[in-house]
């Protein structure tokens, strides 16, 4: 018989978590259905949203005019729609002269598909194969036998059916229905064209109104915080629309003077599409370039016309998206590559290519919302360009996981601009104190602790070569570099800790392993000595390591004094005064002359903690992090200077005869 598992209750957080999950699973679902059934409205209402947000500047300035605002906002509008439809009358003229000329060139493209036939090596074995494929096919449609396929109508069977033509008339429509047709076309635009009017008009009249009611749903309990983060994102949004409003006009203005210069037809109407497809970020200068690239083919009998098409988009794309939009505002419009891709394909899937165009601003208008109310935090998170993670986060994921390799390439992009000890200082003991942590609420077995161990230790050996000297200014625009010392505080105390040889040390510093790294308690504590232990070795200070089973009484014993200057004990955690004080202790009796120093990495190191510290543990020196270890260990190590000789100095002593 199998053996029965037995049932195990769900406790009510779990229970609790479920119904969570499930409700946000089908609002979600809600949410989207809405959008999709609702799309003939909720388009216009976003178009409209959208144009607010680049109308309101000029409102606004209108109204520093004295101009009153019911005014100010209908004559916005009014010139903003002028603008719009003299644009689609401009447009729907080019698609008709176009579709007026394409039969045109019919010929070029079939002379071109010709040559380029002839021009293939093996083209003789590909026109025989295409000949045969045309033969079967014609086998294959042939009728079958008239008289086995049907009766025979006629009293002579053998004689052939002669068919008979019928012709369809309609009736000649009357003066109602041409004019039915006529207007049935239009009637959905206008009608949308409508509601974002009505709509726009209103958001620019009630925008007080309308941001009070947001803030009462976003929360009101910090209105002052509330109301900074809105109008803060909805300065920022208009800016933003009317900058890339800007630069891709001024794009889709110079690709439209750049087609109609090679001679492509209709270059107005490909100068209006590549600025509006330009909202689109990464692909959008592609699909606008593919109309003007196939015409060219059409068009020009050579070749000519299609380079000259493709170094037009080649130049004008990478000079507008690399050198003038930094410029003017930053790198990136704040969202991620996925978020883009993510965003144009659910939005198109919903409203169809008018959602292609509006994917961007929407998930845009989200982020930034998300960076500033709380409860939409999750937005920012999931479509931002900012890093889920922190770098400590980063970090402590990465050991945790048994990867040291990420994490040295995260290090290199971080010392590309600072200094290894403040990495390690910044970035790496802050992820073991979240390391720490976990350790502490029992969250990490003995298993993971050794994995975190080992992948520090591998971590630190594959910055052993690096020299703690950064190389500020070197690629202070790298976007690698820029991630990697994000939400990092800068503290350059320690950024540039001098390289002692052999020369600058004291006798007593010049054993093998003058620096002896020893954990306080935990193996993330020795962790945190392996990063101690490299950083004072890169700095001429050779240092080894000993866990923290060294510090028990029947192994302190055991540790070699001689060539021994300092003993550097390490806590992440908190461990109690007692620990530090027997510890220094035993440490003490067995090296009576080295110099004992604590290393507090803790959270609350503060210059008052750590001096109490010292007090109860009787320790020589104290630290709060491990830069400033290293630090304090080369100010003890390096010797005096020495002192140029006096012209006193430098003459003889006298010679002393005895007078015996």
């Amino acid at each position: 018989m199998i053996a029965r598992q037995p049932f195990k209750a769900r406790t009510s957080e779990e229970v609790l978590g479920l119904l969570g999950a499930a409700a946000t699973a089908i609002l979600a679902v809600v949410i989207i259905s809405m959008l999709y059934f609702g799309r003939d409205i909720l388009v216009a209402v976003a178009l409209a949203i959208l144009l607010s947000f680049v109308l309101a500047p000029l409102v606004n300035l209108l109204q520093r005019l004295r101009v009153p605002r019911g005014l100010s906002v209908v004559s916005v509008v009014l010139l903003a729609f002028v603008l719009i439809f003299a644009m689609g009358s401009l447009l729907a003229t080019q698609l008709s002269q176009l579709a007026g000329e394409l039969p045109n060139y019919q010929s070029t493209i079939s002379q071109k598909i010709q040559s380029f036939r002839d021009a293939q090596a093996g083209s003789k074995t590909l026109e025989r194969a295409s000949d045969m494929l045309k033969d079967l096919g014609k086998e294959l449609d042939k009728p079958k036998d008239v008289s086995a396929a049907r009766p025979s109508l006629s009293p002579n069977p053998s004689a052939p059916l002669t068919p008979v033509p019928v012709e369809v008339r309609q009736p000649d429509p009357g003066a109602l229905e041409s004019l039915r047709t006529l207007i049935s076309p239009l009637i959905h635009p206008l009608a949308t064209t409508g509601i974002i009017v009505i709509f726009v008009i209103f958001i620019l009249l009630q925008r007080e109104d309308l941001r009070n009611r947001l803030i009462r749903l976003a929360g009101s309990s910090d209105l002052q915080r509330t109301t900074a983060a809105l109008d803060d994102a909805a300065h920022r949004l208009s800016r933003l629309f009317l900058t890339q409003l800007a630069l891709n006009s001024a794009f889709g203005v110079s690709i439209g003077i750049g087609l109609w210069l090679i001679g492509i037809p209709s270059a107005v109407l490909w100068g209006i599409l590549a600025a509006a497809l330009r909202f689109v970020p990464y692909i959008g200068a592609i699909i606008s370039a593919a109309f003007p690239l196939a015409l060219a083919v059409a068009v020009d009998p050579g070749w000519s016309m299609l380079v000259w098409t493709l170094v037009l988009f080649l130049v004008v794309e990478p000079i507008a998206g690399h050198v003038i939009e930094p410029m003017v505002y930053g790198r990136s419009t704040g969202l991620s590559p996925v978020a883009v891709v993510a965003s144009a394909t659910f939005w198109t899937a919903l409203w169809g290519p008018i959602g292609l165009v509006l994917a961007t601003p929407l998930t845009v208008c989200l982020v930034v919302m998300g960076r500033h109310v709380e409860r939409l935090e999750f937005l920012d998170v999931m479509f931002g360009d900012r890093p889920a993670l922190s770098p400590p986060e980063i970090f402590y994921q990465r050991m945790l996981a048994g990867d040291p390799t990420e994490a040295a390439e995260k290090a290199e992009a971080f010392l590309k601009e600072r200094s290894l000890a403040s990495y390690y200082d910044e970035v790496a003991v802050k992820g073991l104190q979240l390391a720490q942590a976990d350790a502490e609420r029992g969250a990490l077995d003995q298993e993971r602790l050794v994995k975190i161990r080992d992948a520090v230790s591998e971590f630190a050996g594959d910055l052993s070569e690096r020299d703690d000297d950064p190389t500020i200014g070197e690629s202070t625009t790298d976007a690698e570099a820029s991630s990697a010392i994000e939400s990092v505080s800068r503290n350059a105390a320690n950024e540039n800790l001098p390289v002692l040889g052999k020369l600058d040390l004291l006798p007593e510093w010049q054993g093998e392993h003058p620096v002896l790294c020893i954990a306080g308690r935990s193996l993330i504590d020795e962790a945190a000595a392996t990063m101690l232990a490299q950083l004072s070795t890169v700095h001429g200070l050779a240092a080894r390591v000993e866990g923290a089973e060294a510090l028990s009484t029947t192994n302190v014993v055991r540790l070699e004094p001689v060539g021994i200057a300092v003993v550097c004990l390490i806590y992440l955690g908190a461990s109690g005064d007692a620990h530090m004080r027997y510890s220094v202790r035993r440490l003490r009796r067995r090296l009576p002359n080295a110099t004992i120093m604590l290393i507090c990495c803790t959270r609350e190191a503060d210059e008052t903690f750590l001096k109490s510290v010292q007090e109860s543990a009787k320790a020589d020196l104290v630290a709060g992090t491990i830069g400033e270890a290293v630090r304090l260990c080369i100010e003890a190590a390096r010797a005096p200077p020495q002192q140029p000789l006096t012209p006193a100095d430098r003459l003889e002593p006298p010679l002393v005869v005895s007078a015996t």
